[in-house]
């Protein structure tokens, strides 16, 4: 078993890539909700058990070197991947009347939280992890038709950039196990 306590670097850094090049790589494959975990257990492609222990607030991003065996020209690279985000974009409500910016941000955030969407804004933009199919998520803010909201879809990896290690957390931990029902419990 490999303990990992942070990785090494990134694939994509220039010193790494040189590193890798030629190399064997052995990829760990993690989900959106085991990338954000601190401390999981894993078996890699090839069989070897990898034994994660990071940091509070630390998160794995794709292409992150958990193991190098210079000798061996072997390293153990995390493959994560994330689903696609909802992209709501508010610039253009910030033109109207308080009372209808108002209006529209509470209706916003009722529709969001009617679904049991998880939701991170920063700024004027919500993102917003796909949690149903991309088409249900479209119709339901077709549905709503929220005047100045514009709506895109992008690949998670496009925007976990712009966000903090909590703000993924929130984003992709779990966001597609988060099963709910109206339903009274017996």
């Amino acid at each position: 078993m490999i303990l990992v306590e942070k990785p090494l670097g990134n694939a994509d850094d220039p010193a790494w890539a040189q590193l890798l090049e030629g190399a064997v790589i052995d990829p760990l494959d993690l989900d959106q909700w085991q990338a954000q975990k601190n401390r999981f257990r894993l078996k890699t492609a090839a069989g070897v058990d990898v034994a994660m222990a990071l940091d509070r607030n630390t998160h794995l991003r794709d292409g992150d070197v958990l193991a190098w065996d210079e000798a061996n020209l072997t390293a153990i690279v995390a493959r994560v991947s994330l689903k696609e985000v909802m992209v709501l974009r508010l610039d253009a409500v910030l033109g109207q009347a308080p009372e209808a910016l108002a209006r529209t941000c509470v209706e916003l955030g009722h529709a969001l939280g009617n679904q049991h969407w998880p939701a991170v804004v920063k700024g004027t933009t919500v993102y917003v992890p796909l949690t149903v199919d991309r088409k249900v998520m479209a119709s339901v803010m077709k549905t709503h038709a929220f005047e100045g909201i514009t709506c895109e879809f992008v690949p998670g990896a496009e925007v976990i950039p712009y966000l903090a290690p909590h703000e993924s957390r929130r984003l992709f931990g779990g966001a597609d196990s988060t099963p709910h029902s109206h339903a009274p419990t017996p």
